[in-house]
């Protein structure tokens, strides 16, 4: 179930954070927007809210899998090809 997260795009998918040292990054969740190397844009509450890879862990849609932004610093395309090219 993590490789069917990891190998699909996140954008259009919703997102919320499970971990963060910020503690008030934690429960917040919206619609992935953007994804960069080091970063996730995702739309909260009709506002677009830039997050850092770096310094979160989030679940996307209802998978129960937790995925560590620290582990996933490259941009989507390359994720999503290298994943794919293993299997």
């Amino acid at each position: 179930m993590v490789n069917a997260v990891l190998n699909q795009s996140w954008i259009g998918r919703d997102m919320i954070v499970t971990s963060s040292p910020d503690a008030a990054l934690i429960g917040r969740n919206g619609l992935v927007v953007d994804e960069t190397r080091e970063t996730i844009t995702m739309l909260e509450n009709d506002r677009e809210v830039i997050l850092g890879k770096n310094s979160i862990e989030f679940k996307i849609d209802s998978s129960d899998a937790i995925i560590v932004g620290m582990l996933m610093r490259q941009r989507s395309e390359d994720r999503i090809y290298r994943n794919n090219r293993s299997e």
